[in-house]
């Protein structure tokens, strides 16, 4: 199960915690969806106990969007940077 908080102290950062499956992507395109274009969006994962492989390259995306992955696991950002390396074999 996600628990998704938001705060605005310092731009947009959506804390989350738990595990994020690949169910739960088409809710946080929904709530990204509602901020203003151009706002500074973080996610922070420090309470993030799983992540499906759907949902990594969901993430992987969003960083390429400019959404910074605040406190990330690191199987999670060794995940997200062995999808991008093999996006990039499939470009060529």
């Amino acid at each position: 199960m996600l628990r998704i908080q938001r705060s605005d102290d310092r731009g947009v950062v959506l804390s989350l915690s738990g595990r994020i499956e690949t169910e739960d992507v088409a809710e946080l395109q929904r709530l990204l969806a509602l901020e203003n274009a151009g706002q500074q969006i973080a996610f922070d994962m420090q309470d993030v106990t799983l992540v499906e492989r759907g949902a990594v390259e969901f993430l992987a995306r969003l960083e390429l969007e400019g959404i910074t992955l605040e406190n990330c696991p690191a199987y999670v950002r060794e995940w997200i940077a062995a999808e991008r390396n093999r996006r990039n074999q499939q470009m060529r």
